[in-house]
């Protein structure tokens, strides 16, 4: 099995492919869903790296896959400016799903 990354930018993908990930970088919406498929019909690609970037314009498509295909799993990861979520992510994932406050 392989990984695979689709990034917004070139400093994401000399960084995955000095670790030995490929990948391409891409920005328009209709690239990145040809692209999306060209992956999922792709049986070695076991672990598909997205940026939360383009994962944002991705957004159906991704639960799609989440929810009905075993393979790949789909990773979104932040890009070289950081995340896109708010400091207390994690906190206020938890108070909202068990109502506990941390």
């Amino acid at each position: 099995m392989q990984m695979y990354v689709m990034c917004d930018n070139v400093d994401t993908l000399t960084g995955m492919r000095l670790a030995g990930v490929d990948g391409i970088v891409l920005h328009e919406k209709e690239e990145c869903r040809e692209e999306l498929k060209r992956v999922l019909r792709n049986k070695e690609i076991g672990i598909l790296l997205i940026t939360e970037l383009l994962a944002g314009l991705l957004k159906e498509e991704l639960i799609d896959v989440k929810q009905n295909r075993k393979t790949p799993l789909v990773v979104e990861i932040p890009d070289r400016h950081g995340t896109g979520r708010a400091p207390d992510f994690i906190t206020s994932y938890v108070r909202s799903a068990i109502g506990l406050k941390l």
